[in-house]
């Protein structure tokens, strides 16, 4: 699964075995979770939804993000890396990954790409260990 802004699989666990498992892949990676955004909870209380588990994970390694910002002050705007967790109708649960290399192309600076790079590799790794 593959867009021009992220990647992500079809996982064989159900949602919450998921959240705990992409976590403690990001860990081994050297990412903490900084943000969980419950998107359906908040939309179901917010507008009675009847929506499916989605989550939002702000990922975070904090030495290739210090590298990032020593490098462009405002990059905090494309910050942290989300990894978002989601059931289908069907009941699938998919871990999708935002893209870094697509995100950070949008910054000019010769020290991006690398860095961009190196988050993709990691996060990549991640997902194949789910």
């Amino acid at each position: 699964m593959h867009s021009e802004f992220g990647f992500g699989k079809v996982v064989d666990v159900d949602f919450d075995t998921a959240i705990d498992r992409v976590t403690e892949e990001l860990e081994k990676e050297g990412f903490g979770v900084l943000s969980d955004i419950n998107v359906a909870n908040k939309l179901n209380t917010k507008l009675g939804a009847d929506m499916k588990p989605y989550r939002i994970l702000g990922a975070c390694n904090p030495a290739l993000a210090h590298q990032a910002i020593q490098a462009v002050n405002d990059i905090g705007l494309l910050l942290p890396c989300n990894v978002l967790v989601r059931e289908t109708d069907d009941g699938e649960v998919i871990v999708s990954f935002m893209d870094p290399a697509s995100v950070m192309s949008l910054v000019d600076h010769p020290d991006v790409p690398k860095l961009a790079s190196d988050v993709k590799e990691r996060l990549e790794r991640v997902q194949d260990a789910l």
